[in-house]
């Protein structure tokens, strides 16, 4: 049995993994989701990473811990890795970190908004498109009603400024997992970043930006691959 520690992205709470915990449970493992106080002006990511590990308790000191961190949650998943015994660090749909670098910082250094206008102007997609269209399109119809009931949760700035992030540990596994349809981070730019950033290509699946709402049973299917190949 593994310990599974799901760590959401901005504007998000741990409702986002609610049709991947029951899969993961029911594989046997314990599951942790923590919420993150990203509405909170004075919590940056060094907070956030304080929240995962109280939320973790007792299980800090398991012996299989992987991490799961979704879009901007890999910065909080890379301080993670200095704080308890990560096994396994999956990185989601998300923002490839490099050493010495913030989130606020990310964006410019990877050009994305060019990548995301240059995948905008190739798909047809407005520049003031909406959550639905560049979030949610893949997403089931009842999942997105049950979203929109459930609310945007505000994000503050803080976790954009540093401190910088620190080195991954060396000897660590590390996969990526991108959506071959997410509008949010294109497929061609997670491609380029992720190995420049990694050395490695990202690995692929079917889906958009929210991976765990969309396609749950897939996605749980890739993280026990993942395990398996780690031994854990």
């Amino acid at each position: 049995m593994a310990t599974y520690l799901l760590i959401h992205g901005a504007s998000s709470d741990s409702w986002l993994w609610h049709r991947v915990v029951p899969l993961l449970r029911a594989a046997g493992h314990h599951v942790v989701t923590p919420d993150l106080p990203v509405a909170d002006p004075e919590a940056g990511i060094e907070e956030y990473a304080d929240a995962a590990v109280a939320v973790l308790g007792d299980h800090a000191d398991d012996s299989d811990i992987i991490v799961v961190a979704q879009s901007m949650g890999s910065f909080t998943g890379t301080v993670l890795t200095h704080r308890i015994p990560v096994k396994l660090l999956v990185f989601l749909s998300a923002m490839a970190p490099k050493e010495g670098e913030t989130a606020g910082q990310w964006w410019e250094a990877t050009d994305w908004r060019q990548a995301k206008q240059d995948s905008d102007a190739r798909l047809g997609i407005p520049q003031d498109a909406d959550l639905k269209v560049v979030f949610f399109h893949n997403v089931p119809a009842e999942v997105v009603a049950e979203a929109w009931e459930h609310g945007e949760v505000g994000q503050s700035d803080r976790p954009f400024g540093p401190p910088p992030m620190p080195a991954l540990p060396a000897d660590l596994p590390i996969r990526f997992l991108a959506g071959r349809d997410d509008r949010f981070f294109p497929l061609d730019f997670q491609r380029r970043t992720v190995q420049e950033r990694f050395g490695f290509a990202p690995d692929e699946m079917a889906g958009g930006h929210l991976l765990p709402l969309a396609r749950p049973e897939e996605l749980v299917r890739r993280l026990e691959e993942y395990r398996d190949e780690a031994g854990l």
